[in-house]
């Protein structure tokens, strides 16, 4: 089964991850919201809707029509396209939001390209990861080696490589913040985002459009 299919069929079982894991879960959307601030918004790899339509960002791109149409049920703005080819024009948006969907790009640079291009001056991509060398970044990585359904098609990245890319795309980087200060085998607990991101499982990285288009 493709990836595209995957994200078509399994759609479901991917937004019930949410509701299955409900501290992560605030914890993670704790720090979206701490750091979207400007509109209009676009979320690219939007998949079901959660984080756009919980952070009141009201456009929403992604591959999965199945994803789609649980996100239009959330109240956002949707349309079928992918990171690196976004189907809109320059200088439209004031912040891109790509939750975990760097992973899952062929050409994650290219996406933040794209980002750069629809963004006005002064707008922000905010890029939010697993790390790599994070704890949660190893386990992921064990799930993706075992043909996790979603995991198997993810290519997982540090901050340093994801800051490097914004830097070639255009963006100055500005502020990097965490949460999942546990590992996963200790019992969750909540947590306010931190810029102190040592260790941290979830990290939200926002760079500034401080150049035109090339």
């Amino acid at each position: 089964m493709g990836k595209l299919k995957v994200f078509n069929e399994l759609w479901r079982e991917y937004d019930l991850w949410y509701e299955k894991n409900p501290i992560k879960t605030l914890n993670e959307l704790k720090l979206v919201k701490s750091m979207v601030s400007k509109k209009p918004c676009l979320e690219v790899g939007v998949g079901t809707g959660f984080f756009a339509s919980n952070v009141s960002c009201g456009f929403g791109v992604d591959p999965s029509i199945g994803m789609l149409r649980k996100a239009r049920e959330r109240g956002v703005d949707v349309v079928q396209g992918v990171g690196e080819f976004l189907p809109f024009r320059e200088s439209c948006f004031n912040t891109v939001l790509i939750v975990v969907t760097v992973c899952f790009m062929k050409d994650p640079l290219k996406g933040l390209v794209e980002a750069h291009r629809v963004l006005r001056m002064g707008g922000e991509v905010i890029a939010c990861i697993v790390p790599k060398d994070s704890s949660w970044g190893k386990l992921y990585e064990e799930e993706k080696r075992r043909g996790h359904p979603f995991y198997k098609y993810a290519t997982f990245y540090t901050i340093k490589e994801i800051t490097f890319m914004m830097r070639k795309a255009g963006f100055e980087v500005k502020e990097l913040k965490g949460v999942l200060g546990f590992k996963p085998d200790e019992e969750p607990f909540e947590e306010e985002p931190s810029s102190n991101i040592l260790g941290k499982g979830f990290i939200c990285i926002k760079g500034v459009k401080i150049v035109p288009n090339h």
